[in-house]
């Protein structure tokens, strides 16, 4: 699957502990060891806020990626079969 970072989203917030504690928790998935992107073998993994690599799908997910592909720009990323969870709280952990 290919996504693309969306950028300008470090101030959101939810009521996880973290968004990769969010997609943790909304995937049912364990946070991988290493970055899903293609070949890459980084730790530093962030929940980061991605499109799917659409131009119908204009929704914000969230994807665990390391430090240095979250703060990638204009391209797509190869992310394999990675189970994408929504940003929109209010689908998710700020859901009454």
């Amino acid at each position: 699957m290919k996504v693309n970072n969306v950028n300008g989203t470090s101030g959101t917030t939810c009521r996880c502990s973290s968004w990769l504690e969010h997609w943790k928790k909304f995937s049912g998935s364990t946070i991988p060891t290493y970055c899903p992107v293609e070949k890459c073998l980084e730790t530093d993994l962030v929940g980061a806020h991605v499109q799917k690599d659409s131009t119908t799908d204009k929704n914000w997910y969230i994807v665990p990626l390391c430090k240095k592909h979250n703060g990638e720009t204009g391209k797509s990323l190869e992310i394999g079969a990675y189970t994408l969870v929504s940003a929109n709280v209010g689908q998710t952990c700020g859901k009454k």
